[in-house]
């Protein structure tokens, strides 16, 4: 037990490798995997845009690092990410996965009395909600003014 807290202390402040960037450029794949995903949109009005042979409104890149944390971009054709997910037992380093946001990320904690369940927050141009206990953390960031017509960050998984 005491091994598993050791281990927890230095994943928390040791973060992960780093991600991309909200707002900016997708991750260059600096983490231990990466891969990229077809985008599945799963609101009706984009399964059936899908169907007319148009482009994806984006595409989705995934990776995954030493500490078991998956994270998944979500990239505008412009090559900009509009939304980010996370899942694994640490979080992963939100300084870097936000960028410029981070402040906003920040406040937003801030805002609310210490563990009291889920952060679903809208900061600014934010939009950020982050559950799970420790061992098993997730969550998803995203700018709403660019998510693509027909999208849904409900749909996004």
């Amino acid at each position: 037990m005491r091994l598993l807290k050791i281990a927890m202390l230095a994943a928390t402040l040791l973060p992960p490798a780093s991600h991309a960037t909200l707002g900016g450029a997708p991750s260059a794949g600096t983490s231990s995997s990466t891969k990229p995903l077809r985008a599945t949109p799963q609101s009706t009005a984009a399964a059936s845009a899908a169907t007319t042979k148009s482009p994806a409104p984006y595409t989705v890149h995934e990776t995954s690092d030493a500490a078991g944390v998956t994270v998944r971009e979500y990239v505008l054709p412009s090559n900009v990410v509009f939304a980010v997910t996370w899942q694994g037992p640490v979080r992963p380093d939100m300084r870097t996965l936000l960028g410029s946001y981070f402040p906003n990320y920040i406040s937003a904690g801030e805002s609310r009395p210490l563990g009291t369940g889920a952060l679903t927050e809208r900061r600014g141009d934010l939009q950020i909600e982050s559950s799970g206990r420790p061992g098993r953390l997730f969550g998803i960031a995203y700018l709403p003014r660019l998510i693509p017509a027909n999208v849904r960050a409900a749909d996004l998984p």
